[in-house]
């Protein structure tokens, strides 16, 4: 009988137990999915690439992380590929507030951000990785604080991968046969002054218009991630593609700064938690594809090679001085990651 009662007494303890920590779980598993104040919203975002393209597949990450965490309160609806128009048409609708985020390139803001040609010091990070670390550091925040003033608020950077160089007909092996070729380069004065400097003549060219500009001989090559050269199908017309992985390609989180800022604390910590998630997700993932998308493209029947950096010394240096010169923050950043 005493056997009994202390067998019953032990069930009953383990019971309570069992129940004590489901308890706990359960309390866990709310205080991390949505029982925050989390308003009902759905917000926005906007970007300009194939839904195929890391940048697309970040946005659903992002998408899939602030659901979860909100319990589903703060929603997302993403519009890919230039649906709402070009870059700067994003860029106007986030300040007016009627879009509520949107992935613009940081190459496009240095025509309004002159701060943002930091990034495009060519050759300045060996890695994904090491982009995303200097994204972190107090000088990259500083830079991206730089786009504030105009109703925009930076969130964070998404990184691509980096920039190649994609031709038609003609193999790069040096400078000298970039001389006179018509390569559409971003809007961005920082990247047409690298390939002035290496003798290309840049043209500006939307990403949507660039298949049939190369197709038809406007141009004869471009500046492009391969993530871009196979979603958009270069291979299709083009021949080469010279692996000089000569500049990181950071694209910048937008939103309209008073309507962020009308958030509850939770809703922002959730938001930009959600965008870490993201990032983090987008550089991982992308590190890991480099190899992947070369004998995509070979098997596409493209030339894929390496196009070493001392063909661009003169450029390097050129670039530092020019845009060192410029700016306090954009020489801090430069010698901080050279």
């Amino acid at each position: 009988m005493k056997k009994l009662i202390s067998f019953a007494v032990m069930l009953m303890l383990l019971l309570v137990l069992a129940a004590c920590n489901n308890d706990k779980e359960t309390a866990e598993d709310s205080a991390s999915a949505g029982t925050g104040e989390y308003p009902e919203v759905t917000f926005k975002l906007a970007h300009i690439t194939p839904t195929d393209h890391m940048w697309h597949q970040a946005s659903e990450k992002f998408k899939e992380e602030l659901e979860t965490i909100t319990g589903g309160k703060m929603s997302v609806e993403i519009y890919p590929a230039s649906q709402l128009g070009s870059e700067a048409d994003m860029v106007q609708q986030v300040e007016a507030g009627s879009v509520d985020m949107a992935m613009i390139t940081a190459a496009y803001l240095t025509s309004r951000t002159p701060e943002m040609a930091a990034w495009f010091a060519p050759y300045l990070f060996d890695t994904l990785e090491e982009a995303n670390t200097a994204a972190q550091s107090d000088l990259g925040q500083q830079v991206l604080k730089k786009v504030e003033g105009t109703g925009l608020k930076g969130l964070t950077y998404l990184f691509a991968g980096q920039r190649t160089i994609v031709t038609k007909d003609v193999k790069i092996n040096s400078t000298d046969d970039l001389n006179g070729l018509k390569l559409r380069v971003t809007p961005s004065p920082a990247l047409q002054s690298f390939y002035r400097n290496a003798g290309a003549a840049p043209e500006s060219l939307s990403l949507t218009e660039v298949y049939s500009a190369l197709q038809t001989g406007v141009i004869d090559g471009m500046d492009m991630d391969l993530d871009a050269t196979i979603t958009n199908k270069y291979a299709e017309i083009a021949k080469y593609v010279a692996v000089t992985n000569h500049m990181v390609w950071p694209s910048t989180i937008l939103t309209n700064d008073k309507k962020f800022n009308a958030l509850s604390k939770d809703a922002q910590d959730a938001v930009t938690q959600a965008w870490k998630v993201a990032s983090d997700y987008a550089v991982t993932t992308r590190s890991g594809q480099e190899e992947d998308f070369r004998k995509e493209l070979e098997g596409q029947g493209m030339e894929v090679y390496d196009l070493d950096p001392t063909v661009f010394k003169q450029q390097i240096e050129a670039f530092d001085s020019e845009y060192g010169g410029q700016s306090d923050l954009i020489k801090q950043f430069i010698e901080a990651n050279r």
